[in-house]
């Protein structure tokens, strides 16, 4: 954890000075140029006269910083430096039991009253008034999330971890300057391997059920069909020759109608 926390930080003091140098004039906000190294992170910075930014406030990419913000200790000009960390944000930072949904984004505040020191420090902040709203329009979440198990997530500097419910779709608050982000629960694996078990024992089930009911269809199928095939043999049986019934013993036997022969002399001559 204190290795992730001091990567962070050298990060953040790195980002910090390629954003200083990008400043030519107060009150506009200027894209910092960072080295290839660095493609896919954004970094932005403004400065700004502490009275404007407790009279005026700021709106920033996803910051919208109300008015009433005082830096700690009081200063008369501030820098806020703004990141977003793009595809570089699950390299510094991670929430057990989640994943994250948006990229990090975050944004801290810097001494800017003598711009010729080396060691420009960094300033701590107190909202006096509504809290600070992070947007994020673009939250799209994976396919078949819940979108009540969304939470805010503020990585505070020490390394540990704050979540929070969305006070309005799509939209996190804070009261302190960090880096945020946007998670949803990860499935847990012990649960889906029950939920697959569970399935395969039903789809078992109902494949031998069908199975076994299939069979008795074609039994009685070929009952069904070897009963009509034989009444159709006793019926043209029937429809043939008659026989009359006579009786043997205990057993009655069908019998041939008898038709008795005339005789016939062999000459015709007469005793």
């Amino acid at each position: 954890m204190n290795n992730n926390n001091n990567s962070r930080s050298s990060l953040d003091v790195l980002l910090q000075e390629y954003a200083i140098k990008s400043i030519i004039q107060t009150g506009t906000l200027y894209n910092a140029k960072l080295p290839s190294n660095l493609s896919g992170i954004d970094v932005s910075v403004i400065r700004l006269r502490t009275r404007s930014l407790w009279i005026m406030g700021e709106n920033f990419s996803e910051f919208r910083l109300p008015q009433r913000i005082l830096p700690v200790p009081f200063v008369n000009r501030l820098d806020i430096v703004y990141q977003n960390l793009g595809n570089w944000s699950s390299t510094y930072y991670s929430v057990p039991g989640y994943s994250m949904v948006t990229p990090v984004v975050g944004f801290m505040v810097y001494n800017a009253t003598n711009t010729t020191s080396n060691n420009i420090s960094k300033l701590n902040i107190s909202v006096m008034d509504k809290p600070i709203s992070i947007q994020y329009p673009q939250l799209l979440l994976p396919q078949g999330s819940n979108s009540s198990t969304v939470k805010c997530v503020h990585f505070v500097e020490d390394g540990s971890t704050e979540l929070s419910d969305m006070s309005l779709d799509n939209v996190c608050t804070t009261r302190d300057q960090g880096h945020f982000s946007v998670v949803i629960p990860l499935a847990k694996q012990g649960k889906t391997k029950e939920r697959l078990w569970k399935w395969l024992v039903i789809g078992f089930a109902l494949g031998f059920a069908g199975l076994v009911l299939f069979g008795l269809i074609g039994i009685s199928v070929f009952k069904c069909v070897n009963k009509k095939r034989l009444a159709k043999m006793e019926k043209q049986a029937n429809e043939g020759m008659s026989f009359e019934n006579i009786w043997i013993g205990m057993s009655r036997m069908p019998s041939a109608s008898a038709t008795r022969t005339q005789p016939v002399l062999e000459h015709n001559e007469v005793p």
